[in-house]
């Protein structure tokens, strides 16, 4: 098959939930093959949770390919529940995984937000990753949120002028403030057309060209529910990373082989991140997709990609 496309289209050979802290429930799935060399998937968001697609980036007769739905994502419940959801507690739940699968190492993949948690997970437990596969580049810091919530405007006033005018005028000055105050609502009448108006912000500047395949899919309940109300209570938390922020902690990962591969004209993680990131990260090889924007289902995107996991099939 041309290295470019994806796999084909396969289910998963185990399901489950894993029971975590806090009511919190954890769906889980393993695909391709079980004695395959262990890859865990990262959904973005935080809070988009996985998708069958996800599974198509892996050849199945390599990877042993572990994909979860974080808390309050996706399948996990409850559905964008935000007790006890931070970033010290998604790195947990990756150990409890890894240690209830009988995983002793592992190879991370993950985009957006996460390649922020694999980054995380792998400066709290650098002797159990083999290497790590990152796209889309997000670090967490003031100034990416910014650009996400107002730079964007730069790019795609029209679409950003959707998003801020569904708040009222006098709550455009705070767009964060105004939105998680209607995504925390319990009544579905105000957090659901908030979630929507959300999640329809980020589809639609996540591909280079227009998709409304891609802009319809980020428009469904689940989806917009678990990623804009948990994407937005991590913003307001400021994604609930160490002190000194994910770069200042870099050292843990000097011997860890790691793959970055970038959008030229990704929009919502804009490349600086991924230049800062390879600059910390010195056995860490940096790919500029010259024409693709954030999606990890951009041609080019998804082409480095799976180059990309060609590379790490020889890590141990």
């Amino acid at each position: 098959m041309p290295r470019g496309d994806l796999f084909p289209e396969i289910g998963p050979y185990q399901t489950g939930y894993l029971p975590l802290s806090d009511g919190h429930v954890m769906y889980w799935e393993q695909v391709g093959n079980p004695n395959g060399k262990p890859v865990l998937f990262l959904h973005g968001g935080p809070g988009a949770g996985a998708g069958a697609v996800h599974r198509r980036f892996f050849d199945p007769n390599i990877w042993r390919v572990v994909i979860f739905d974080q808390r309050g994502a996706g399948r996990s419940t409850p559905l964008g529940g935000l007790n006890a959801n931070t970033t010290p507690y998604l790195v947990a739940d990756i150990e409890a995984l890894r240690k209830f699968l009988g995983l002793e190492r592992f190879l991370l993949f993950g985009g957006s937000w996460g390649s922020t948690l694999a980054l995380a997970y792998a400066q709290a437990h650098p002797e159990v990753v083999i290497g790590a596969v990152l796209r889309g580049i997000f670090l967490g810091r003031a100034q990416e949120l910014e650009w996400f919530l107002y730079g964007l405007a730069r790019i795609f006033p029209d679409v950003h002028a959707t998003f801020s005018q569904f708040l009222p005028e006098a709550e455009r000055g705070d767009l964060l403030a105004g939105y998680l105050t209607r995504l925390r609502d319990s009544n579905p009448e105000i957090h659901g057309p908030a979630a929507r108006a959300w999640s329809v912000y980020e589809g639609s500047c996540s591909t280079l060209m227009p998709n409304i395949e891609a802009v319809s899919a980020f428009a469904h309940d689940r989806t917009a529910i678990g990623l804009a109300r948990i994407e937005a209570h991590y913003f307001a938390n400021d994604l609930f990373l160490p002190e000194g922020g994910l770069l200042n902690h870099m050292e843990a990962l000097h011997n860890i082989p790691g793959e970055i591969v970038q959008g030229r004209y990704d929009m919502i993680c804009p490349a600086q991140s991924a230049f800062d990131l390879a600059a910390a990260w010195p056995s860490a090889r940096l790919t500029l997709v010259p024409d693709a924007g954030h999606s990890a289902l951009e041609p080019g995107v998804r082409t480095a990609l799976i180059a990309a996991l060609d590379r790490c099939r020889a890590l141990t």
